[in-house]
């Protein structure tokens, strides 16, 4: 759906943290975080996730724009294992 420029997007935006079966992380965005984990379940997701199923949400926070959520995803992705272990463990109140 393309949007006009100017006009005010009122859909909600968030950046998720999901935990595959081997353990490891995956981050990304989606406007319906629900639908998109089980998506990657289904093997319709990305490719990284597809050979990692299951996968299970551990992290999810909302963002205040298209924008936003990219910017959160990719600093997210850049951050080693250990920061993103902590940021679940905080979320969860570990």
């Amino acid at each position: 759906m393309k949007r006009k420029r100017g006009v005010k997007d009122n859909r909600s935006y968030y950046c998720y943290i999901v935990e595959c079966a081997d353990g490891t992380f995956y981050t990304g965005w989606s406007v319906d975080v629900e639908t998109r984990v089980k998506a990657h379940n289904a093997g319709r997701g990305a490719r990284y996730t597809r050979a990692r199923r299951p996968v299970k949400l551990v992290y999810s926070e909302r963002q205040p724009s298209h924008a936003a959520a990219l910017r959160r995803e990719a600093a997210i992705k850049q951050w080693p294992r250990a920061r993103k272990r902590q940021l679940v463990s905080a979320h969860r109140g570990e």
